[in-house]
């Protein structure tokens, strides 16, 4: 059997501090990212590239996913094995 190795891949990303929407709006535009709402009031609700919502909770980490709008979550320890800042 033959082994691979994924290669390594670089991207922005902006960890989401639950009072910094402005930045991540102003870093990636406000297309796909929403909130905090009334209703949300402790996260953001992110377009994913699927066409779904997912949310953003304070501390997670808010990766644009290819297509402009789109995006995903990444929780900080996942995001801590998975990347390394360049």
């Amino acid at each position: 059997m033959t082994r691979y190795r994924k290669l390594p891949v670089e991207i922005e990303a902006i960890q989401f501090t639950g009072s910094n929407v402005q930045e991540i709006w102003d870093a990636f535009g406000a297309e796909g990212i929403y909130g905090p709402t009334e209703k949300n009031p402790d996260h953001l609700i992110l377009t994913t590239v699927h066409g779904d919502e997912a949310p953003a909770r304070a501390d997670d980490w808010v990766i644009p996913d290819g297509k402009p709008g789109t995006f995903y979550p990444c929780k900080p320890d996942i995001f801590a094995k998975t990347y390394e800042e360049i």
